[in-house]
């Protein structure tokens, strides 16, 4: 493991279970700062690799993205839509208000 990504601690873990609203045993907390400490020196292994010349790709077999017709409609399905809304009002959702 890299000496520069020793960074995350128990209590950086600590702060980041509490601010994603996740419940993590204290007992864990070393265990996933040192599994933090590993990806981040995994990536950093990454930047090391030359990429020069090398084209960026978004899929590892090379085929057509499959297109479809630019055409606007209303969907056609809005009793459906509706249908599970709690309370409509000529053809809408009606919401309670949130701003006076």
């Amino acid at each position: 493991m890299s000496e520069k990504n020793t960074g995350v601690t128990a209590k950086t873990v600590e702060k980041i279970a509490r601010l994603s609203r996740l419940h993590v045993e204290p007992d864990r907390l070393a265990y996933l700062a040192d599994e933090m400490n590993g990806l981040l020196a995994w990536i950093e292994q990454l930047g090391e690799v030359d990429v020069k010349g090398v084209e960026p790709m978004t899929s590892a077999v090379e085929m057509p993205a499959p297109l479809r017709k630019d055409e606007i409609t209303d969907g056609g399905v809005r009793d459906k839509v509706l249908a599970n809304a709690p309370k409509t009002e000529s053809g809408y959702f009606v919401v309670p208000r949130s701003v006076e």
